[in-house]
């Protein structure tokens, strides 16, 4: 019996998946299928519907508005999400803000906040990155000075991911100038509405609108906008960015994908009109792909066995970031050679055709995916990391 046989979590499935079944509609699913950038409303939409159900934020404290679920019966919900097609919502609010603002947060914060963002009502960004601060976080150079009961916030933010969504921002900035680099730094809480933000579009080569830069001058901030402690900042965003690798590594929609290869692969025809599934290269590049997603689940299911017992995943953060980024574009390298030239295919107006729906999403996934190795860390800063903590270099 598998870990996921026990009568328990085979009914807890079977619950997940009715409610999916009920719930999930046609056009939910074929966005999120058809491609990566959703509009605000659908998500906003979905993520009522999973509040309504009491499941907005399953990895939440109960205290917080969560389930009260384990870390088991978390994978299995992200599992069937992701088979289902179901939209992940607003992931720094649900992922990165919620839990932040839940364990450093003032009360006063916590009342304000974490309500709008199970209900899908107010989305977040985060203003981490900047033009030469990116991997080399700590050397920032947005600055917060004091002026009396408020903060003022100049510099600029950059691959502000969904900012034009955004009702708000958690941003690192710089409180101490004279302290260390990873010593002077705190978070605040913005309005993206605050007079002296100004965003700009940044287009990604998937022909999508995700990332943005964004402009502070002379932004004032209340202080009571600090998240935690003044000048831990650099603390928790080393905490928060392990949860995001982690969330990073998806598993369960890497899972999802081989499945639709496989499905792919069965449906459409080589040069010569035989299935693509009859092609030696496909059927060993999807035994490649397997293998190695069954090595990334076995490791995501090892770190959800430590947070069972309340450990946190340390460096596991990195390997899962770095194995599940590197699969991830390898799915997508895989089906751009199994589409030919579909896979550059673009866009609906290109055509209404089963093989070009199927280029348009898979073509727009691939294009994206150049990045994961890089957000949320880079995969060779997440080497050095490991190399540190594991090997002692």
């Amino acid at each position: 019996m598998s870990t996921f046989d026990t009568p328990e979590l085979i009914g807890f499935r079977q619950e997940v998946r009715s409610f999916l079944k009920e719930k999930l509609d046609a056009r939910l699913v074929h966005e999120t299928r058809g491609g990566l950038h959703m509009e605000r409303e659908d998500m906003a939409r979905w993520q009522a519907i999973l509040h309504a159900r009491g499941w907005g934020a399953p990895h939440w404290p109960v205290s917080a508005g969560g389930t009260g679920w384990n870390e088991l019966q978390r994978y299995i919900f992200e599992e069937e999400s992701a088979f289902a097609d179901a939209p992940l919502g607003d992931v720094h609010g649900l992922f990165l803000a919620g839990p932040m603002i839940i364990a450093e947060g003032s009360q006063a914060q916590k009342q304000r906040y974490l309500p709008r963002i199970l209900a899908g009502e107010e989305f977040w960004c985060q203003g981490f990155s900047e033009p030469n601060a990116g991997s080399d976080l700590a050397s920032l150079k947005t600055r917060a000075t004091r002026d009396g009961d408020d903060w003022i916030i100049n510099g600029q933010k950059t691959w502000l991911s969904s900012g034009h969504h955004a009702d708000l921002m958690f941003c690192l900035a710089r409180t101490d100038v004279d302290a260390k680099p990873q010593a002077g730094l705190s978070v605040f809480i913005l309005d993206m509405k605050d007079p002296g933000i100004s965003l700009q579009p940044i287009l990604t080569m998937d022909e999508g609108h995700s990332v943005n830069a964004v402009f502070f001058d002379n932004v004032r901030v209340p202080a009571a906008n600090v998240i935690g402690e003044l000048n831990k900042g650099w603390t928790y965003a080393k905490e928060l960015l392990a949860r995001e690798r982690v969330n990073n590594a998806q598993a369960p929609r890497t899972k999802r994908d081989i499945l639709e290869l496989e499905r792919m692969a069965r449906s459409l025809e080589g040069a010569d009109g035989r299935p693509l599934i009859e092609e030696p290269w496909v059927r060993r590049r999807l035994a490649a792909l397997t293998v190695d997603f069954v090595a990334l689940e076995s490791a995501a299911l090892s770190v959800i066995a430590e947070q069972m017992k309340g450990r946190e995943p340390g460096p596991a953060a990195s390997y899962l970031k770095i194995r599940g980024s590197e699969l991830q574009q390898r799915v997508s390298e895989t089906a751009m050679a199994m589409l030919g030239g579909s896979g550059v295919l673009l866009g609906e107006e290109y055509g209404s055709g089963l093989l070009e729906k199927a280029g348009r999403g898979w073509s727009e996934r691939h294009f994206f995916r150049r990045v994961v190795t890089i957000y949320a860390g880079a995969n060779e800063i997440q080497k050095s990391i490991i190399s540190k903590a594991i090997l002692d270099m």
